[in-house]
Order: C-alpha cells, then sequence, then structure tokens
C-alpha cells in the first residue's frame, strides 16, 4: 500500500521553527518529485513548495520564499519542510504529496503566542 506519513506539526510561538516530516513507501519515491501544501481555516489548499526527484532544485511560493526550505532524503524516503520565522498567517494544516494521487493525512501547524 501507498503511504505518506507525516510528522512534526505541533504549537509554536511566532518566530518559531518547526520541520515537518512525511515518510514515502509502496511506491518509486526517488523517482517522484514532492510536493508540500497547506490549507489554512476557511481558506483552500495552496501549494507550499515543490522539490525536484533528485534533490537538487526546489521552488517556493513567495510567502515560503526565504523562510522555508525542502529537503529530502531519498535513502531514506523522507520529504523535509523546515519552517523558519513562523507567523499566526502560517497557521494551517499541512499536506505532503506526491503528484499525482497520493497524499500525505495532514499535519497541524499552529503559530500563536
Amino acid at each position: 500500500d501507498v503511504q505518506l506519513v507525516q510528522s512534526g506539526g505541533g504549537l509554536v510561538q511566532p518566530g518559531g521553527s518547526l520541520r515537518l516530516s512525511c515518510a514515502a513507501s509502496g511506491f518509486p519515491f526517488m523517482y517522484s518529485d514532492m510536493v508540500w501544501y497547506r490549507q489554512a481555516p476557511g481558506k483552500e489548499r495552496e501549494m507550499v513548495g515543490a522539490i525536484s526527484l533528485d534533490g537538487e532544485n526546489a521552488n517556493y511560493q513567495p510567502f515560503a520564499r526565504g523562510r522555508f526550505n525542502i529537503s529530502r532524503d531519498n535513502h531514506k524516503r523522507i520529504v523535509y519542510l523546515q519552517m523558519n520565522n513562523l507567523q499566526p498567517e502560517d497557521t494551517a494544516l499541512y499536506y505532503c504529496h506526491a503528484p499525482p494521487h497520493y497524499w500525505g493525512q495532514g499535519t497541524q501547524v499552529t503559530v500563536s503566542s
């Protein structure tokens, strides 16, 4: 079975950092670009950023650029989302995605003092 199992969310104060992980199994991870999305309450799901299958290239939405970093370890079959200088507007459910079909279960990130 295909699985994308996420971990690492939680509550953090403004200015803090979190690292999300997404562990993949059941499909050829090393041949898949990986994408992070988020969905804030009352808003549509939006892309955060993506990383190429070899990890050499990543791109980010403007709100994430300079604060967030996506990386991957193909040997461990894990993709990471490092988030720094988090702000209340980053509060959302974060999802990893292996296009076109596979999604993680979602991880809650709450930024609040």
